[in-house]
Order: C-alpha cells, then structure tokens, then sequence
C-alpha cells in the first residue's frame, strides 16, 4: 500500500549510486561498507539493465585529507567486498589528460575508483513488478488511514486517493517501511513509536553538461563533506548532495539557496570554467529517514545504516517498522526483516533473492551491451536510441513493448523523444503509471525532454488508457 507513485518521494530523490560509501570508511562503518560493497556487486549481476559500472575520479586537494588516507581508503574500499565486476582504484595523472581538462590547473593528479550508478526508482519498480508476479497486490495512490488490532490481526482502513474510496483489509502482520512517515503511521496503528528518526535533506541540481566522457568526479569540500559530479541523461550534469537537518512535510521538499550556494561553491572549487546559476536546469530534493541513535553529531555522520523493530498491537499482532536504510543495501534490509515475519507466522524460507534476476534483467552474461546489439539486430529499422534507451530501462522486457512491430510509426503516435504509446501502454498496464509524471520523472525520465504542449497530449493519452 503505497500513499503516492511507487519511488514518489526520497527513492526517486537519491545520487542514483549503488556504493559501498566510501566516506563511511572515516566513520569507522567498516560493516556496513562491507555489506554495501558486497551489495554493488549482486545487483550488477541481478539488475545489469538499470545498474552500470561508473568509474570516479577523486583529485587530490592540497590541505584536506592527506595522501596515504585517501589510498588506504581506498585499499579498504577494493579489498572489502568481494570485488569481481569493476576495475580497482588507482593513482591518476590528470594534468594534461582528458579526465583533468575540466578541472583547475593545479588540480594535476588524483585517484581513481570503481563504483555504479542506478536508475533509482526503476528499481522501487522492478522490484514491485517481481513481487506482483509472485503473488503480491501492488495498492499505488492508496493511503492507510488508520489499523486496529484484535486476536491476533490487524483490520487496516484505506483510502483510494482519486476516488475517496474507502475500504479495509486484514493482515497477520504489517511492515511499516513508509520512510519519512514511519513514526506518524505508527501513531495511526495507536503503537508507541521507541525508535527517533533524524530527517536530514538531501538536494541536488542538474546542470547543463559540464564536462565530456563517462566518468564522474568526486569533490572534496573543506568541511569533510563530499559532492558528486555525475553524466546524467546524456546532455546534462548532475550535482549533489547536500545533508540539512529538515521538520517539515516530507511530501513538500524543495532546495533552498543556501544548498544551492553551497554545491555550487563545491564544483567551482574544482572546475577552471565558472558554473554559474545560468547552468542550472531543475533540481530536486528528498528527505532522508535516518535511524537516530542518541550519538548526536552533525547531519553528514548520522549512520545510513537500517534499523528494524519489531512490536505488537492487542491480541499480538506485529508490526515490524524499518528505520534507515540506504539503496544499495535494500536487499539485505529484505533478508534481514524476512526471518522476523516469518517467525511471527510459524514459517521458515531461506534467502534467494542474490541470485534472481530483477524483471528484465535476465539476459546472457548480464552483458547490456550485447544484449543491445542483438536487440538492435532484431528490430533493424527502429531508431538506434529507441533501441538502446529501451534496453536501460527495460532490458528483455522491451519486447513486451516492441512486439511485431518494424518500425517506430507501428508503435503509435509518438510524444516527443521516441516515447510512443505502445510504451505508455506498457507503463500504465503493467507498472502502475497513473499520470504524466509517473512516467516523465520515474519511468522514463524523459521530462527533461519534452515540451509542456507533450506533457498535456501524454496526460490525455494516460486518462484513456485508465477509462
């Protein structure tokens, strides 16, 4: 039961990295590098589709953290986690090299690393679609509005959100993963929240393309922070992230100037041509539900590590609410709150999601690229970017969009940027789109491309697939 779109808030709002966290190392959160990095390359080989390998160049900054710390980080970081798919740190030339030429002129060298990036809310709904296949009932623009608890069970009330539609279900436990919400949904199942959450802000803007190739850049700032400079969607550059205590709503989350200020003062630190506010195309922010361990200390050296607690309402019916968490380590949070139910309902099951392919993903030798090859093979006369953008998103489950079809007139009138309806057909049949916007900034993220004139024709188009 989810209150919005699937990824609507903070999971759509991330880095876009699946890292082991290499700055977590300073904190002394070896466990959890372990465990991230050990992750990294599971869902490389679970999800090659919407995960790829990223390569980071981190320059060395006179006066921060020194040398030998930052290859014994490093060390760390390649040894950690069973590394197998990505290639190890190394020392890097950068004065006069193409991984240097946007940067200030006495930045000569540095290091590189091995990381990934992610299609962030494609993988909230891969992940959906999996467990919808296996039995589960997917309940999007539903919100739960109150639970009681009775011999055993819990009678939860809902709400459609369009309709105002009311009804309710009974459950032998509840999982309360609501992120940002998870104390208030507690208070509406009348259970005394134990645990505190530290909600801290997390913004991020995309610029225009600041530099060319494939790799991203990691930037120290004077107060042990760090930004990432990461190639987003082709034409762009994204930048981020910021970490700022936040009370308000976690639904209403906006940069403010001082972020802005701040990461933009970051980048410029590094890079020898000014980016100015000019170069800032959108932005976007989220909220980050981070477990409160009473250790206080500032927003950046909270723990990005999970918590679970598990509690009873009357008659003992359980509620097992999760605080924390990071991306990368979804799956293990998973395999660590299954037991906990399992118990509670007098079953046993062993762990097999590492080994099973996220929907799509099931393709030889989790090889994207040959994979995209022979997909262009069989559709010879779609347009190449067609092809390769359907690969990322989709990987084997482009054919269910494709189909017969020859050429990209027989998929339907087109919006803008290849988006065809057959697509959006797919998106609102079998991955709960329910408006423009699901599909533009989740689905696709192709809201970056298309004019407001294509905006208002896929809205027409999404109301009459719903009819």
């Amino acid at each position: 039961v989810e209150q919005d779109d699937l990824a609507a808030h903070t999971s759509s709002a991330s880095t876009k990295l699946i890292h082991g966290g290499l700055r977590y190392l300073e904190h002394g959160e070896l466990r959890l590098v372990r465990e991230s990095l050990a992750e990294r390359e599971r869902l490389l080989a679970i999800a090659p589709h919407i995960v790829k390998p990223l390569r980071f160049v981190l320059p060395y900054v006179d006066g921060l953290r020194p040398r030998w710390l930052l290859r014994l980080g490093l060390f760390v970081y390649d040894h950690a986690g069973g590394r197998e798919r990505l290639a190890a740190s190394a020392s890097s030339r950068l004065a006069g090299t193409a991984l240097g030429e946007p940067l200030r002129a006495e930045l000569t060298d540095g290091f590189e690393y091995s990381d990934c990036w992610v299609e962030d809310s494609r993988l909230v709904v891969l992940n959906a679609l999996d467990a919808a296949e296996r039995g589960a009932a997917i309940m999007t623009q539903t919100r739960v509005m109150q639970a009681q608890a009775a011999g055993g069970l819990w009678t939860v009330n809902c709400e459609r959100r369009a309709t105002g539609r009311q009804f309710a279900m009974r459950a032998r436990t509840l999982v309360n993963a609501t992120g940002a919400w998870v104390n208030d949904l507690l208070t509406r199942l009348d259970i005394e929240h134990r645990q505190q959450l530290r909600l801290v802000k997390g913004s991020h803007l995309v610029l225009r393309r600041q530099f060319a190739g494939e790799h991203a850049y990691l930037l120290q700032s004077p107060d042990q922070r760090v930004v990432f400079a990461i190639p987003f969607e082709q034409d762009y550059t994204l930048l981020g992230t910021t970490d700022v205590p936040f009370s308000g709503d976690p639904s209403q989350v906006t940069i403010d100037s001082s972020e802005c200020d701040y990461l933009l003062t970051c980048v410029n630190r590094f890079f020898r041509h000014a980016v100015t506010p000019a170069d800032i195309v959108t932005s976007y922010s989220g909220v980050r539900p981070l477990f409160d361990d009473g250790s206080g200390g500032a927003a950046q050296q909270v723990s990005r590590d999970y918590h679970l607690e598990l509690q009873h309402g009357p008659g003992g019916a359980a509620v097992l609410t999760v605080y924390g968490g990071k991306i990368t380590t979804y799956r293990r949070l998973a395999e660590a709150a299954l037991p906990m139910l399992l118990r509670q309902l007098g079953q046993e099951e062993g762990g097999w999601t590492a080994g099973e392919a996220l929907p799509g993903g099931d393709f030889p030798d989790a090889d994207l690229q040959r994979f995209t090859a022979h997909a262009q093979a069989r559709w010879p006369a779609m347009p190449p970017n067609l092809i390769r953008r359907l690969a990322r998103l989709y990987g084997t489950r482009m054919a269910r969009i494709i189909g017969d079809a020859r050429r990209l007139e027989d998929l339907g009138a087109c919006f803008g940027s290849d988006l065809t309806v057959a697509e959006v057909r797919y998106l609102v049949e079998s991955e709960w789109a329910r408006c423009a916007e699901d599909i533009l900034r989740r689905r696709t993220r192709l809201g970056l491309a298309l004019p407001a004139s294509a905006v208002d024709q896929l809205q027409d188009a999404v109301t009459q697939l719903l009819r």
